[in-house]
């Protein structure tokens, strides 16, 4: 697994790491805490040192596997986790200083460590990191010792340039992926010139980017592929990255075409994320540990070709951008 340097921070991260909303089992389907253990040291086995998850994500089961996962973990893991959509309080309080610390206590009870290696706004109101308070009690739980670094999980261009001009804000995390380009003109170059890391989430577009997926699958009941699909409940974009589900299933067989000879659809979609240097670590998720193994090998394929970045590139200016729905 190669690492790369986490922006700034002096850091060094494994190039894939691991999204672990699933973990928390309400937005996914099931996933047992036997399952949870299996992927987390499947990753770990094969070199993955980065975790991304959020206090929100099953009300804190999956930062409360996690923590469980490193008290028995030999390897040195870096864990990044976000505040700002636990359901209690609830918004707009979330925002208040005192709750922000309290969010912020709460992580560090369920991850058992006596400081955060991370913490990002979690996709909160662009009107909210505008007034920039939650910036100051950032900065202030970082003062304090609670977190080493603080960073942004956004979910348009527009809110990630904005949280750029915010001092010692170190990480930006962006949904970013062949669907969803438009992190390359507008957000890539100002990032690397502060030395800001970024984090690509959403790679594989919930699922559509695996190749997988037809007109006919049927997703759980609590999987977000089914209550999401047109952003009933939040960001459209964090659900097929934000393209109507039927428009995606038929960009992603006209995608299967350009996969190069050996290689899947899969490692084509996190290898190109990976061939932008600007990318500190992708984070796809897991819900069984094969998954997780195939993921971190993506680190050892080449590079993709230009002509393959090219006609990616005009596929998405002509055929894709277009459909994309929600704030980006």
């Amino acid at each position: 697994m190669k690492q790369r340097a986490f922006g700034a921070t002096g850091t060094n991260v494994s190039e894939v790491g691991l999204g672990c909303w699933q973990l928390g089992g309400l937005c996914w389907g099931d996933v047992d805490d036997a399952k949870a253990f299996e992927i987390m040291q499947a990753a770990v086995d094969n070199g993955v040192n980065f975790l991304d998850t959020s206090d929100v994500y099953g009300s804190g089961r999956s930062e409360t596997l996690i923590g469980k996962f490193l008290k028995d973990c030999s390897e040195d893991v870096f864990v990044a986790t976000k505040i700002g959509r636990f359901p209690e309080p609830g918004w707009p309080d979330n925002f208040e200083r005192a709750v922000m610390v309290a969010h912020t206590d709460g992580s560090l009870k369920r991850l058992g460590v006596d400081a955060l290696d991370l913490t990002q706004i979690h996709c909160i109101p662009t009107e909210v990191m505008e007034q920039g308070d939650v910036f100051d009690t950032l900065r202030k739980l970082k003062t304090d010792g609670k977190i080493k670094q603080f960073g942004a999980s956004v979910e348009s261009m527009d809110e990630a340039l904005l949280c750029l001009e915010q001092d010692e804000l170190t990480v930006l995390q962006v949904i970013f992926n062949i669907f969803r380009q438009k992190p390359i003109d507008t957000l890539f170059e100002k990032a690397k010139e502060k030395g800001v890391a970024i984090i690509a989430r959403v790679p594989l577009a919930s699922g559509l980017l695996t190749g997988k997926l037809s007109l006919d699958t049927a997703f759980a009941e609590n999987d977000h592929r089914s209550f999401n699909k047109d952003g009933e409940c939040f960001n459209v974009g964090e659900t097929f990255a934000g393209l109507p589900y039927e428009k995606g299933v038929e960009l992603s067989d006209r995608l299967k075409t350009l996969v190069p000879e050996g290689m899947s659809m899969v490692q084509m979609a996190l290898r190109w994320i990976l061939d932008h240097d600007a990318v500190s670590v992708v984070i796809p998720g897991a819900s069984r540990p094969g998954q997780a193994l195939g993921n971190a090998a993506i680190s050892d394929l080449p590079p993709l070709s230009s002509e393959l970045h090219e006609q990616l590139a005009e596929l998405y200016r002509t055929e894709i951008a277009q459909h994309i729905r929600g704030p980006y």
